[in-house]
Protein backbone atom coordinates (compact mmCIF):
# COMPACT_ATOMS: atom_id res chain seq x y z
CA UNK A 1 0.00 0.00 0.00
CA UNK A 2 1.74 3.49 -0.75
CA UNK A 3 1.21 6.32 0.91
CA UNK A 4 -1.46 7.96 -1.11
CA UNK A 5 -3.69 4.60 -0.65
CA UNK A 6 -3.10 4.29 3.34
CA UNK A 7 -3.63 8.41 3.55
CA UNK A 8 -7.33 7.51 1.13
CA UNK A 9 -8.15 4.76 3.65
CA UNK A 10 -7.78 6.61 6.80
CA UNK A 11 -9.83 9.55 5.12
CA UNK A 12 -12.62 7.05 4.48
CA UNK A 13 -12.14 5.21 8.08
CA UNK A 14 -12.65 9.34 9.59
CA UNK A 15 -15.92 9.92 7.22
CA UNK A 16 -17.30 6.90 8.74
CA UNK A 17 -16.15 7.26 12.04
CA UNK A 18 -17.82 11.04 11.79
CA UNK A 19 -20.96 9.40 10.67
CA UNK A 20 -21.32 6.90 13.47
CA UNK A 21 -20.06 9.17 16.59
CA UNK A 22 -23.00 11.85 15.08
CA UNK A 23 -25.33 8.75 15.38
CA UNK A 24 -23.57 7.62 18.87
CA UNK A 25 -24.10 11.15 20.46
CA UNK A 26 -27.69 11.66 19.31
CA UNK A 27 -28.27 8.41 21.43
CA UNK A 28 -27.05 9.38 23.94
CA UNK A 29 -28.70 11.37 27.24
CA UNK A 30 -26.07 14.72 27.97
CA UNK A 31 -28.09 14.81 31.24
CA UNK A 32 -28.14 10.92 32.19
CA UNK A 33 -24.98 9.92 30.73
CA UNK A 34 -22.86 13.41 30.83
CA UNK A 35 -19.41 11.39 31.00
CA UNK A 36 -20.13 8.84 27.74
CA UNK A 37 -21.82 12.51 25.99
CA UNK A 38 -18.20 14.17 27.04
CA UNK A 39 -16.10 11.30 25.60
CA UNK A 40 -18.07 10.88 22.39
CA UNK A 41 -18.36 14.63 21.74
CA UNK A 42 -14.37 14.57 22.06
CA UNK A 43 -14.48 11.59 19.80
CA UNK A 44 -16.47 13.55 17.17
CA UNK A 45 -14.46 17.02 17.29
CA UNK A 46 -11.08 14.44 17.43
CA UNK A 47 -11.95 13.09 14.33
CA UNK A 48 -13.72 15.92 12.31
CA UNK A 49 -10.05 17.77 13.00
CA UNK A 50 -7.87 14.55 11.86
CA UNK A 51 -10.57 14.37 8.36
CA UNK A 52 -10.23 18.27 7.72
CA UNK A 53 -6.26 17.62 8.05
CA UNK A 54 -6.36 14.34 6.47
CA UNK A 55 -8.11 15.96 3.20
CA UNK A 56 -5.35 18.27 3.19
CA UNK A 57 -2.56 15.94 3.43
CA UNK A 58 -4.42 14.05 0.26
CA UNK A 59 -4.67 17.40 -1.91
CA UNK A 60 -1.01 18.34 -0.98
CA UNK A 61 0.21 14.63 -2.56
CA UNK A 62 -1.94 16.12 -6.23
CA UNK A 63 -5.07 13.96 -5.78
CA UNK A 64 -8.58 14.04 -4.88
CA UNK A 65 -9.68 12.89 -1.39
CA UNK A 66 -11.88 10.08 -1.11
CA UNK A 67 -15.91 11.34 -0.42
CA UNK A 68 -17.62 10.40 2.37
CA UNK A 69 -19.91 7.77 1.55
CA UNK A 70 -23.48 8.18 0.90
CA UNK A 71 -24.40 5.72 3.49
CA UNK A 72 -22.76 3.78 6.33
CA UNK A 73 -23.87 0.50 8.14
CA UNK A 74 -25.10 1.23 11.37
CA UNK A 75 -24.71 -0.62 14.19
CA UNK A 76 -27.97 -2.14 15.77
CA UNK A 77 -29.61 -1.99 19.48
CA UNK A 78 -28.00 1.14 20.37
CA UNK A 79 -30.51 1.29 23.11
CA UNK A 80 -28.47 2.09 26.47
CA UNK A 81 -25.07 3.87 27.29
CA UNK A 82 -23.52 0.29 27.74
CA UNK A 83 -24.33 -0.48 23.97
CA UNK A 84 -23.78 3.04 22.55
CA UNK A 85 -20.30 2.81 24.22
CA UNK A 86 -19.50 -0.39 22.61
CA UNK A 87 -20.20 0.56 19.61
CA UNK A 88 -18.15 3.57 19.77
CA UNK A 89 -15.20 1.75 21.23
CA UNK A 90 -15.91 -0.77 17.82
CA UNK A 91 -15.40 2.65 15.73
CA UNK A 92 -12.62 3.40 17.38
CA UNK A 93 -10.95 0.03 17.12
CA UNK A 94 -11.30 0.08 13.45
CA UNK A 95 -10.39 3.93 13.13
CA UNK A 96 -6.52 2.90 15.06
CA UNK A 97 -6.35 -0.10 12.62
CA UNK A 98 -6.16 2.44 10.11
CA UNK A 99 -3.82 4.57 11.37
CA UNK A 100 -1.87 1.85 12.43
CA UNK A 101 -1.64 1.11 8.55
CA UNK A 102 -0.93 4.90 7.71
CA UNK A 103 2.38 4.81 10.86
CA UNK A 104 3.27 1.88 8.58
CA UNK A 105 3.72 3.35 5.44
CA UNK A 106 4.47 6.88 6.27
CA UNK A 107 7.78 8.85 7.23
CA UNK A 108 9.30 11.96 8.51
CA UNK A 109 6.06 14.27 10.16
CA UNK A 110 2.90 12.76 8.06
CA UNK A 111 4.01 9.49 10.22
CA UNK A 112 4.65 11.42 13.48
CA UNK A 113 1.20 13.01 12.85
CA UNK A 114 -0.34 9.50 12.09
CA UNK A 115 1.50 8.04 15.24
CA UNK A 116 0.29 11.07 17.60
CA UNK A 117 -3.28 10.38 16.02
CA UNK A 118 -3.41 6.56 16.95
CA UNK A 119 -2.50 7.41 20.88
CA UNK A 120 -5.36 9.66 20.78
CA UNK A 121 -7.60 6.94 19.42
CA UNK A 122 -5.73 4.36 22.11
CA UNK A 123 -6.38 6.54 24.71
CA UNK A 124 -10.01 7.06 23.49
CA UNK A 125 -10.71 3.46 23.51
CA UNK A 126 -9.33 3.52 27.25
CA UNK A 127 -12.45 6.18 28.07
CA UNK A 128 -14.92 4.14 26.12
CA UNK A 129 -14.07 0.82 28.27
CA UNK A 130 -11.17 -0.40 26.39
CA UNK A 131 -8.31 -2.41 27.20
CA UNK A 132 -4.74 -1.13 27.48
CA UNK A 133 -2.79 -2.59 24.31
CA UNK A 134 0.62 -3.62 23.26
CA UNK A 135 0.02 -2.02 19.89
CA UNK A 136 -2.97 -0.57 19.47
CA UNK A 137 -4.20 -0.96 15.91
CA UNK A 138 -2.38 -3.54 15.12
CA UNK A 139 -4.12 -6.74 17.31
CA UNK A 140 -1.90 -9.37 15.35
CA UNK A 141 1.35 -7.68 16.97
CA UNK A 142 -0.49 -8.35 20.90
Amino acid sequence: MSTLEALQATLSAEHAALHLYGLYGGRTSQTADPSLFATLQDGYRAHRARRDQLRLAVADLGADPVAAGAAYDEPEGLRSARSVSRAALLTEQACAETYAALVAESAGPRRRWAATALTESALLQLRLGGRPAAFPGAPELG
